[in-house]
This record gives structure tokens, sequence and C-alpha cells, in this order.
């Protein structure tokens, strides 16, 4: 393997010298004669089929050209996936460039900023499928800044999502600037004539996320894209497991578009596969991602993250990846035509929905300034996610399963929710077996059970694993959860 160094570029940082203009960029864009990536949402939707997207990256350059190629010739996907490395993900510049050199299968994702944007440029042209970047950056803005000069048309994050999930210490107002950089750059794009797909990452923690949080960061994340020049916005959900909520959810996203964002932005809906606890048996794997298909499916997606069933065993191999895509994509046959959701409980649940999320989203869109609404927000706990791991989310939103698995707040925290929502979703919760929780709150022990049953739904479902009691609650697990209560 031949070694990779780099002079200091302008901005200290390997991968980043004497990038093309913005123009030059577009130019090439123009020049690879292949679709953008909301060119391929856009006719996806228009055809009324959900475009199917794979995860997957790995660190050494021409390991992820054949990853790409054999996927795209194995599978066919819309739209294929640059995974970034933590490394990359964080700014480490340096130490992603020590690994690719020393021993890039190491590496946890392609570190793009590293591999420089000639290499990115390469890898784009070995498939004919558009790419999208995926990875989890609180300041995306060197990441960026090559993945266009690479000629990649979508790229994921925001300053909300792609920072209380991952960083325990990157302030909010830090994050938020960050991606308005980003932003801004798309409408300067987008002037040039290149519309750059922006997906919103709203499945946050991933691990029993309200819809109508999820949907409430991401209007806000959309709010101020489009303010910067964003034409593009997909809107990512995370599927909770509920048909009819989920599909709900999907189809909140064009009514939320609708009543936020102007008329000249596209927003698409995107479903993320289940991405809690998976099955470990292979066939209840896959009837897990045909099922993921089909709300996608209903819900009107324009695009699908696709899952494997090798899913809980950790990264899948490519052989894997290529069954799972297939198998979702069969969920566009038009022999489905038959399947239908419940149009009226589906009609309900959205409705509820939007309106969480009004009441989330209204009072700090009212606000003078958006950012430092946002912050504050958060700081008073009116803004909230479930399990965050920063320190500038309180996280005192307590989700629970209804007795259909259906995702409702046992605890709104200080979410400005009226009496009306408070009372709804406590009557869902009353047929929910609400392990102890009673007139005084929930038992510590009691609640950690339950939400570890919610947590392993599935595979509880498929009578892989049993639900638990209190007393099989870890006793240490209990302890460090009565001691962080207590604090």
């Amino acid at each position: 393997m031949t070694k990779i160094s780099y002079l200091p570029g302008h901005s200290g940082s390997p991968g980043t010298d004497a990038l093309p203009p913005l123009a030059e960029s577009v130019d090439y864009i123009a020049s690879l004669r292949k679709p953008t990536a909301a060119r391929v949402l856009m006719d996806a939707r228009d055809a009324g089929r959900v475009a199917i997207q794979p995860r997957c990256g790995v660190g050494g350059h021409e390991e992820m050209k054949a990853l790409l190629r054999e996927l795209e010739d194995q599978a066919a996907p819309d739209i294929l996936t640059l995974t970034i490395d933590s490394h990359t993900r964080l700014k480490r510049f340096e130490q992603a460039l020590r690994s690719l050199n020393r021993a890039p299968a190491d590496l946890n994702g392609y570190p793009l900023v590293s591999h420089g944007y000639l290499r990115g440029r390469d890898v784009n042209e070995s498939v004919a499928a558009p790419l999208e970047v995926r990875h989890g950056s609180p300041d995306a803005r060197i990441l960026f800044d090559v993945a266009v000069a690479s000629g990649i048309t979508s790229f994921e994050g925001g300053g909300i999502s792609y920072n209380l999930p991952y960083s325990k210490a990157v302030p909010l107002a830090e994050s938020l600037a960050a991606w308005h950089a980003v932003d801004s750059v798309c409408g300067e794009l987008a002037g040039l004539g290149l519309v750059i797909d922006r997906e919103l990452f709203g499945t946050l923690t991933a691990v029993l996320v309200p819809p109508s949080i999820s949907l409430a960061i991401s209007v806000l994340e959309a709010v101020l894209a489009a303010r910067a020049g964003v034409r593009c916005i997909s809107v990512s959900y995370p599927q909770s497991g509920h048909l009819v909520q989920d599909v709900a959810a999907l189809r909140a996203i064009p009514v939320l578009a609708r009543t936020y964002l102007p008329p000249e932005v596209d927003v698409h809906a995107v479903l993320h596969e289940f991405m809690g606890v998976f099955p470990k048996k292979r066939g209840n794997a896959e009837d897990l991602i045909f099922y993921g298909a089909l709300v996608a499916r209903l819900g009107g997606a324009s695009k699908l993250i696709t899952k494997t069933y090798q899913e809980a065993f950790g990264i899948p191999d490519t052989r894997a990846n290529v069954e799972g895509l297939r198998l979702a994509d069969r969920a566009n046959s038009p022999l489905l035509d038959f399947v239908k959701a419940d149009e009226e409980r589906v009609a309900d649940e959205l409705s509820w929905i939007v309106d969480e999320v009004a009441d989330i989203v209204e009072p700090v869109l009212a606000a003078p300034d958006t950012m430092t609404a946002i912050v504050d927000a958060f700081a008073a706990g009116r803004l909230d996610i479930p399990f965050s791991a920063s320190r500038y989310a309180k996280s005192e939103i307590i989700p629970k399963r209804d007795a259909e698995g259906a995702i409702r707040y046992l605890s709104t925290g200080s979410l400005p929710f009226g009496d009306r929502t408070r009372r709804h979703n406590s009557d869902l919760l009353k047929g929910a077996d609400r392990k102890g929780s009673g007139g005084t709150g929930p038992v510590i022990g009691s609640l950690l059970t339950g939400l570890t049953d919610d947590i392993n739904y599935f595979p509880t479902l498929f009578q892989e694993m049993q639900k638990q009691t209190p007393e099989e609650t870890p006793k240490a697990t209990q302890k460090e959860t009565r001691k962080e209560d207590a604090e």
C-alpha cells in the first residue's frame, strides 16, 4: 500500500489542499452524467416507489470502491453511501491519516478528508449511483467541502441531530453555527445550479424516540437550512415498530413541510429501518426488514435506509448487505398494492403527531433569533431528546411503548405540552404494563426493566428472549440508575 501524506492546507487539515472552486465542482458533477441524489429522490417519489440505500463504509480506498461496485452490481441501490470513520467525524484528521497508513481495516468508515477529493472523485466515478456522506459530526465544514469537491450530492446531518446524540461536551451554539455554514454553501451551490440533498438525522438516539420529538428537531433544522438556501431537504425518521404510528409519522413530514417551509424547498420523507435491538434468527430479521420496507411504502417515503439479517451480530458483510437491499426493494412490487393501512387510525395518529410538533416548535420559531432560542429551549428542557449523550440536553423525557407497541410519553419532562396532550399519552399507556409506575411515579428498578423490555421489543415479539422482571435487572445497573436519579 502506498503511504499517503499531505502538506498543510488552508484549514491545516489533510485532504483540503487546493480544493477547487465551487463552480469547478459544479461543472465536474455535471460531467459525471449521472443523476444527483436530489433527482433520484424526486424521480422515486414521482414514480410512487421507495428508493433504496445501504449503510456502508470501510477505510481503504480500493476496498471502498470494491464494496460499492459489488453492492451496485448485485443489488442496484438507488443511492450509495460513504460512511465516514469516527476520527474524521471528530476532526481528528491526523489520527485518521495515521490509521489509514498503518491499518486501514481498523477504521470504522472511509476517511474522506484524509484520502482527499481526488480519491473521492475516483470513488464517485467507479459507480453509476449518486453518493451520500453519512457521518455523525457536530462540525462537518471541512468534510463537506471535500465531499462537494468529490462530486458527492447528498450530505447528512444537522446542528442538533449530529451533536446531542453523539457528543458530550460540544455546545449547541457551536454545532448550529457550523451547520449553518454548511447549509450556506448549499445555498451558494443552488445559485450555481446544483441542488445538494441535505438529509436531517431525525433518528437522533434511535432508541424509543417519540415521533413528535424526531420530527420537531427535524423541523427546526429544516427551517434553519431553508433560510440558509438549502433547496432539497430529506427528513429521516426512525422506524418505531408500530405500523400505524410509523405510517402516520412519515405522512406527517409533507404536512409539516407545507406548514413551516417555503414552497420552493423540495422535501422528502426517509425511513431508517429499525435501529434498535434486532432479532438474531435470520428469518425473523428478514421479516423485520421486509416489514420496514412495507412501512416506507405505505408512508409515502421517498427513500429507505436498509438493514441486514446480520444486524444483531455487528457490522454486516457485503453478501448480507446485498440481500437486505434486494429484500427491501421487493416491497416496491405492484403485486403488493393490496396491502393497506387502517386509514382512519393513521389519520388520527397523524393529527396528534402534528399537534405535538406544533406545541414543541412554535414557541421556538416565534423567537426573534431561532438559533439562540433553540439553545435556550434545550437549556430549559422545552426542547429535549431521550437518552442524550450531551450535557446540553436534559434527557428528562421518558418514553414507553403502549399496549400495541407504539412509543408514547411516560414523562414529558418540561416539554411545552398542554393538558390535552399529556392526558392523551397517559390514556394510551393505561393499557400497557406500567411496571409499577403508580401514583407517586415510576419505581426505578421497575422503570429500568420496562425500558429494557421496550428496547428489546422485536426479539421479545419473536420469542428470542423473555420479558424481564425487576428482580432480573442486574443489581449493579439498578444501583447506578438510583445513584443517577439521586444526583
